[in-house]
């Protein structure tokens, strides 16, 4: 089936239908909508004449000429009889307790076509970031309905009015647009009650909070149940490595991400670099917003890392590098390193990048921060094995490779190259050769587009596939690291981790010949990274759709 994705960004998403249409056979192209009426959109989707329509992530709507002409099946973020721009910030803020998604077809009106699939899930029962949600129960409802859509039109059946389908969601109708107003922090409000508008407002609009009679948005919230007596709500009551702890009407909330709030919002940066912590006293963090935690099981050490949007600075890189040299010195046969449900990594930190006093100098000690985490664990004793929890991109599926064995959860979306202007580093001209060979590794390096976890094993880009449900893919991890040290197989994954380190020249002969190579890009800016880094970061509309994503 010949199958256009119309979207407004090319985002987790939109990558993961891609990917499962792709490699399920079908002819899928890609189309960025403008973000205003343009007629080239209508005259552009003639051209391609497609067989079906999607839109998994799409802001605006679609003009009459398209869907008229075409079958186009919009993937709404709510429920049936759900309308609005803001479904996600609405059911976390109402603290809802089932959500859900729906296809349903693009008419005149907004979000209020005939319906084709739709699929509920529940609602973290502790708020998650809007983008955690977003990437997790959304998109694999969103896959369902998807799946279910190829199926109906394959089949020739048609879909049928919202009112001829079971209200599983009660009290959904036309909700309003949220704009940054309407998650204004109260700090006289329990702090659970403003994590809950801190995650409603994650990533845009960000919820507005004024400190010490200065206005910023504040992201990336925890809370713990330290009361504080007679102490003011909104002041600062404490202050862990990046994270940054306020008091308030009840209990403690934390916040691990701010950004200035002024004629306009400023980038988003680790907490106590934007706010003034200067005289708070330490106080430990939660484990929820712990940058690494270390369990044992027997024989087995579980090291779990944790970045807020996957990027990680120069600061964190170090950081991380220590706690993985500490795991290594426990007496342990293997050590699992693994990121959280919602993130594993991306590599550097291109927002703290761009917001340094020097971004080629930031740029510089941030790469090769990271360059020493991947040697550690490229470098380690112990039998390593990393697992893809979630996304990962650039460095961040490098630094999982640098592992003896790898391993990917169901449904995570890999994007293994670099498109930022940049060589890359993080040992990745060893650890994706060794993995793939020399001819796929430039392949994959050279096409710039993501891939299934499914397609990396048949690759042998990881080695195995756990499940999609996030606890049943824990324990589905605990299991394989528990077989990996029976004596058989430990043996076994010893010779081919020697082996693989046998055929390979020494790390640092990697590591010189891509810093080599990142210096000119950093430095001389042979590629234009500032440019594109700045547009990441700024989140700069793209002008074209890709020609690598287009038919």
């Amino acid at each position: 089936m010949r199958i256009l994705l119309l979207v407004s960004a090319f985002n987790g998403l939109t990558q993961r239908v891609w990917c499962d249409l792709k490699e399920s056979g079908h002819d899928v192209g890609v189309l960025l909508a403008p973000v205003h009426d343009d007629p080239s959109l209508v005259a552009a989707v003639d051209a391609i004449e497609p067989d079906l329509i999607l839109c998994p992530f799409l802001k605006h709507r679609v003009p009459e000429q398209v869907w008229d002409r075409y079958p186009t099946v919009v993937i709404h973020p709510g429920p049936i009889d759900d309308r609005g721009p803001s479904s996600l910030d609405h059911a976390t803020l109402d603290g809802r307790d089932r959500w859900g998604v729906t296809a349903l077809s693009a008419v005149e009106e907004m979000d209020a076509g005939p319906v084709w699939a739709t699929k509920t899930f529940e609602m973290p029962e502790v708020p998650i970031a809007k983008s955690a949600l977003y990437n997790g129960p959304v998109a694999d409802a969103a896959m369902d309905c998807v799946a279910e859509v190829l199926r109906m039109v394959v089949a020739g059946e048609a879909p049928k009015p919202a009112e001829e389908w079971p209200a599983e969601v009660e009290g959904t109708g036309e909700l309003p647009l949220l704009r940054r107003m309407a998650f204004e922090i109260d700090w006289s409000a329990p702090a659970t009650e403003i994590a809950r508008r801190i995650a409603a407002a994650d990533g845009a609009p960000g919820a507005p909070a004024t400190v010490d009679g200065k206005t910023y948005c504040l992201f990336d919230a925890a809370t713990t149940r330290d009361q504080h007596g007679d102490v003011k709500p909104g002041t600062v009551v404490g202050v862990d490595t990046d994270a940054v702890a306020f008091a308030t009407g009840e209990g403690t909330l934390w916040v691990g991400y701010a950004a200035t709030l002024e004629k306009k919002r400023g980038p988003k940066l680790p907490a106590a670099w934007v706010l003034d912590v200067q005289h708070a006293p330490f106080r430990e963090m939660p484990d929820a917003l712990a940058e690494a935690t270390y369990e044992r099981d027997g024989d087995v050490g579980f090291l779990t890392i944790r970045s807020y949007s996957g990027a990680m600075h120069t600061q964190q890189c170090r950081r991380l590098t220590d706690a993985v040299g500490k795991a290594l010195v426990e007496d342990t046969k293997v050590l699992v390193v693994r990121g959280t449900e919602h993130a594993f990594s991306n590599g550097i930190h291109l927002g703290v990048i761009e917001a340094a006093d020097d971004p080629a100098a930031e740029a510089w000690d941030n790469i090769r921060a990271i360059d020493e985490l991947c040697l550690a664990i490229a470098e380690a004793e112990q039998l390593t094995i990393a697992a893809f929890t979630a996304n990962a991109g650039a460095g961040g599926v490098m630094a999982g490779l640098c592992a003896d064995i790898t391993v990917a959860r169901a449904g995570v979306v890999l994007n293994p190259y670099y498109d930022m202007g940049i060589f890359g580093s993080e040992l990745h001209t060893w650890g994706l050769p060794s993995r793939v060979g020399n001819e796929l590794a430039d392949q994959l390096l050279g096409a710039k587009l993501p891939i299934s976890a499914t397609e990396a094993r048949r690759i042998g880009m990881v080695s195995d596939l756990g499940p999609r449900d996030a606890t049943e893919f824990d324990g589905w991890l605990r299991d394989l690291a528990r077989r990996r040290i029976e004596p058989e197989a430990y043996d076994s994954a010893l010779a081919a981790r020697d082996s693989r380190r046998a055929e390979a020249m020494p790390m640092s002969y990697y590591q010189s010949i891509e810093l080599a190579e990142m210096a000119r890009d950093i430095f001389d800016d042979r590629y234009g990274f500032a440019a594109k880094r700045k547009a990441f970061v700024s989140k700069a509309a793209p002008t074209e759709t890709p020609a690598k994503i287009k038919f």
